[in-house]
């Protein structure tokens, strides 16, 4: 019988101590995906994805070792310029036509106070592992749930996803650079 209790006891102990699991959502209203690339070497050219999609599952308060999952519609992609995205999801670049999502897969990663988002990132037909740096921002309790915001930047080598249009200058650099750099400014809310 004593055996029994204190068996009892341990998977109760056990059961209180494992990390409650919370499902995000992210709130599409409240959070951008945005890129800069470098054009004739000189100046910069901001974009984004207008229609993307993302879940989080966090297994902590603090969002350590959070499971990230996130999709863009390459036809989405926007510059306010149209014959630029045309360009863009052209075969030189996306190919949106045969590759109409870039995806990420990956997790939330803490060291010390520092977070990173570290997984595998899918444009066209290449995959490639990341790590980006993130900021983030702190959860508040809503009347309605739970909100949580986070900044996340990086760079990606354009060329090692297969984006590989390469047109010169005269001087010889890149019309279009090959460094692209990421940010994307995020807010979730808990799933109902």
């Amino acid at each position: 019988m004593k055996k029994t209790v204190l068996l009892f006891a341990a998977v109760m102990g056990l059961s209180h101590a494992a990390p409650a699991q919370t499902n995000w959502i992210i709130d599409k209203n409240h959070t951008d995906v945005r890129f800069t690339a470098t054009h004739m070497v000189i100046s910069e050219v901001d974009g984004e994805f207008k229609e993307f999609d993302a879940t989080v599952v966090s297994h902590s308060d603090d969002f350590n070792g959070a499971d990230v999952k996130f999709t863009a519609k390459v036809a989405s992609i926007n510059t306010d310029n149209d014959r630029r995205d045309g360009h863009l999801k052209s075969e030189d670049f996306f190919n949106a036509e045969k590759y109409p999502e870039l995806k990420f897969s990956g997790k939330i990663e803490k060291q010390g106070n520092d977070y990173f988002l570290a997984g595998d990132l899918t444009i066209r037909d290449v995959t490639k592992p990341i790590r980006f740096g993130v900021k983030y921002n702190g959860t508040i309790n809503l009347q309605n749930g739970r909100k949580a915001g986070f900044k996340i930047s990086g760079a990606v080598d354009r060329f090692d996803f297969g984006l590989k249009w390469d047109r010169t200058i005269e001087t010889g650099g890149l019309v279009v650079g090959r460094e692209i750099q990421i940010t994307c400014n995020v807010e979730l809310d808990t799933s109902a």
